[in-house]
């Protein structure tokens, strides 16, 4: 049995010379309230969700991109909403939100 049932991995990768990448989105500052989303729904911990920071993702041009895993999900998201939205129905309910894969 693995200790997190899920991970989230966002891109907050920062490409120097302004070339794209998913920290010009504000990748970083969604990943933080993502993290406290989780937590104020008491979904944290052993057996749960795990919400992280990840590098460079590759696919920096889709983004801001997030991949949860185990189920190998790619999402992109423009705000808080999307991310609640994702927290809500994949995290909670464990369905995919289609409107947001990639």
């Amino acid at each position: 049995m693995s200790y997190f049932e899920r991970h989230v991995f966002f891109c907050c990768n920062q490409r120097e010379n302004g070339a794209n990448c998913c920290n010009n989105y504000g990748a970083s500052k969604i990943r933080d309230y993502a993290k406290d989303k989780v937590k104020s729904l008491k979904l944290n911990g052993k057996g749960k969700v795990r919400v992280n920071m990840a590098g460079c993702l590759d696919r920096c041009d889709e983004g801001p991109v997030m991949v949860i895993y185990p189920e190998e999900v790619w999402y992109t998201y423009v705000d808080q909403e999307d991310v609640d939205e994702i927290v809500n129905e994949h995290l909670l309910n464990g369905r995919v939100v289609e409107r947001l894969k990639i």
